[in-house]
């Protein structure tokens, strides 16, 4: 009896596991979970947990045994979705940053949505320049410690505060100044709502970018934001497609495309190459929930994508959930009195360290700081939209990649036991080194990017820019500059093997689809089958008329034919 017994609580625990969740605020939330429980199942504790009912701007993210991030599909069993073996360690993010913040109906929402954008700003996701770097650094110190009291906050107490991944001194006594002077009696609801009405008026508001490499292999950054696809490279942002604008992503391999309309008549493909396949994949899937979240009018419009143009290859994925509009809808109908709000305070946090009173990091001396003027923030002033697009379509690339973020190296070294979003920080890479605006380096690879030097140059570029059909000589000319660096691409006669390839696997399908209609043909006009559409098939006047007038005279040629061919057979 004691043996059953502890036989079938070994067996209940073979089907449970536990899984811990990050929340934006840092602490934990840990639950024994079935092991065919979904995603869903999941997500809606975590949601209970915070008492969220706009919760559609959320998801839970995932961090494999290689490093490569996921987000936890909600329609799918969570056991089968994570490489690695429990227990499991998530995170929970925003996935889809409201258009409008200010449009949330609840104030726990938006302290969520402020906690991320939080989280971007100090990990370099969130460009800006330094005069609205120290509003929004004076928001979250108003948010967070209040009104300034001189007797709480001695000379120099910003300091202790880290918002952004490096500031200078006269940034630290800007946002101090400001806090003192400008932000007296707001309170924390108020301070944070400000924020997000600050935050989103910026251009990488709602960035997660993902690293790839352009056709002349240099670096550049691929994101979604809430009004369309961009492209930064270094501090520029050289890419913006509107999500009505863009008409297909596709990826093949590491090979991820972008087709777009602009205007009449300007079509333009734009390509870049991710680390891994594996990495390729999220990034498409990626585009495709956030154009369909944020362009389509209703869920039902959403539709299931192919990666390639061909539908028996390449991968299938489908969006679901609620579009934006109908999240909007959704959220005007909660009626219920205002959750409590339990905020972070100055507990200490592990990966934003802006709300620590710890020593600032950095490793530059205090006494240096000025003088080698490592401000980030002034190096963002620069930072403007480049119009400039050019329809590149490319089929060549080294297979190399060199990542430049130093966390991907540092995660190595880090136990795998706590997994989580900060194993990869872009914030090395994203944010610029300072060098001169009008260096020649810099010249150089802003013509090779394809963004004009100047804004003159802009607007000469923009005018002499390339349709599709000009793409070759483009190509040809980025194919030389892509031997220069060592690429290798592909030569014409791989290329006509491609598109052999192509034509015969279509070829292949066309005639397997006519051998299948065929047999269904048989099926309906020579079994006796006793199915009910069947059946209802048959009696169709329509059907009857083609038995009679065209299948069966079809079939007493073949046997005629077939006859023929078998006497000739006999007598010889």
């Amino acid at each position: 009896m004691l043996s059953r017994i502890m036989s079938g609580s070994i067996r209940n625990l073979d089907r449970e596991y536990d899984c811990t969740v990050r929340l934006l605020d840092d602490t934990e939330y840990t639950c024994t979970i079935q092991r065919d429980a979904k995603g869903q199942y999941l997500f809606d504790l975590i949601c209970h947990h915070l008492n969220l009912l706009e919760k559609d701007y959320f998801g839970i993210r995932y961090v494999d045994p290689d490093k490569q991030r996921h987000w936890l599909e909600v329609t799918k069993c969570i056991a089968k979705q994570m490489k690695s073996q429990p227990p499991f360690t998530m995170c929970l993010r925003v996935k889809f940053y409201p258009p409008d913040p200010a449009a949330l109906k609840e104030e726990i929402t938006r302290y969520l949505v402020f906690l991320q954008i939080k989280r971007d700003l100090y990990h370099g996701r969130l460009l800006c320049k330094t005069t609205d770097a120290a509003m929004l650094a004076a928001f979250i110190l108003q948010a967070e410690i209040g009104d300034y009291d001189p007797g709480k906050h001695p000379e120099g107490y910003s300091s202790k505060f880290q918002f952004f991944p490096k500031h200078s001194e006269k940034l630290e006594r800007r946002i101090s100044d400001i806090h003192k002077t400008e932000l007296i009696g707001q309170t924390p609801d108020t301070s944070e709502l400000n924020f997000l009405q600050k935050a989103q008026m910026l251009e990488t508001y709602g960035v997660d970018p993902h690293p790839c490499k352009d056709v002349s292999g240099n670096p550049a950054f691929l994101a979604f934001t809430p009004f369309g696809f961009v492209v930064l490279q270094g501090n520029k942002r050289v890419h913006f497609l509107k999500w009505n604008e863009v008409t297909k992503l596709k990826f093949e391999g590491k090979i991820f495309h972008i087709y777009a309309n602009q205007k009449e008549d300007k079509k333009i493909i734009l390509t870049y190459f991710a680390p891994t396949p594996e990495a390729c994949k999220h990034l498409w899937k990626c585009g495709v929930e956030n154009q369909a979240f944020y362009k389509l009018e209703k869920s039902s419009q959403v539709r299931t994508v192919s990666s390639s143009n061909l539908f028996f290859k390449g991968s299938r994925f489908r969006y679901s959930g609620r579009v934006a509009k109908e999240v909007m809808e959704q959220s005007a109908k909660i009626k219920r009195e205002p959750p409590e709000i339990h905020r972070a305070g100055l507990v200490p946090s592990r990966s934003c360290p802006s709300i620590t009173h710890g020593p600032r990091l950095t490793s530059v001396p205090r006494t240096r700081r000025r003088a080698v003027h490592i401000s980030i923030m002034e190096g963002l002033e620069s930072l403007r939209d480049s119009a400039h697009s050019t329809p590149v379509r490319s089929v060549s690339h080294g297979d190399s990649f060199m990542p430049r973020s130093r966390s991907l190296a540092t995660d190595a070294s880090e136990g795998s036991a706590v997994i989580s979003d900060e194993a990869y920080s872009p914030s090395d890479s994203v944010l610029p080194t300072p060098v001169a605006e009008h260096s020649l380096e810099l010249a150089v690879a802003r013509q090779i990017n394809g963004a004009p030097c100047s804004i003159k140059e802009e607007k000469e570029s923009e005018a002499g820019t390339p349709s599709v059909g000009d793409a070759g000589d483009l190509s040809d000319s980025r194919a030389t500059v892509e031997g220069a660096e060592g690429a290798s691409p592909l030569s014409e006669v791989e290329q006509v093997n491609t598109f052999v390839l192509s034509v015969l696997r279509l070829l292949l399908v066309t005639i397997g689809l006519l051998f299948v209609l065929l047999f269904l043909l048989i099926v309906l006009t020579e079994s006796d089958l006793d199915v009910a559409f069947l059946r209802d098939i048959r009696q169709t006047p329509e059907f009857e008329q083609f038995h009679y007038e065209y299948f069966c005279p079809l079939r007493r040629w073949f046997a005629c034919k077939l006859r023929w061919a078998g006497s000739l057979l006999i007598n010889k």
